[in-house]
């Protein structure tokens, strides 16, 4: 499985504790990977990925959320005149998850998770979306 594949499953993940109480998260992870969800592109979805990929995103996906406080300061913090209850959702977990891979993952080199982080964006934000989340990382990337 690619990484840009491995980062969409997280993206969907993490897009998912916005809706979701902390507690009922093992249960959406279970249901990600069990019943999927078709997309209107009809794309991979969370029943398509290996078990061993699963394993390696579930690991991910549970490292960022030991992270999450942190990763939100540095968030709110950057986002001048944004507070994190201000950004939308999809902005949201791609920041969080682009913030976690140039700070936690050392295999990822800041550019390339800041790419991709916009590439998310572009993808599934509004049409705004990919300037705003490169404002920030690169806010971020500058400290």
């Amino acid at each position: 499985m690619t990484r840009s594949l491995v980062r969409e499953h997280l993206f969907k993940l993490l897009f998912r504790i916005e809706f979701n109480a902390p507690q009922d998260m093992q249960e959406q992870i279970r249901l990600y990977f069990t019943d999927g969800f078709a997309d209107e592109d009809h794309e991979s979805t969370g029943e398509d990925v290996p078990e061993k990929d699963r394993d390696y995103i579930i690991g991910k996906y549970e490292s960022i959320i030991g992270h999450l406080s942190e990763i939100d300061g540095l968030i709110d913090n950057c986002a001048k005149g944004w507070s994190i209850s201000r950004i939308g959702k999809v902005e949201l977990a791609i920041l969080r998850l682009a913030v976690y891979e140039m700070l936690y993952d050392d295999d990822i080199p800041v550019g390339v998770a800041i790419d991709e982080a916009v590439e998310l964006s572009k993808r599934f934000g509004q049409e705004s979306s990919g300037a705003f989340v490169n404002g920030i990382l690169a806010t971020l990337a500058r400290k």
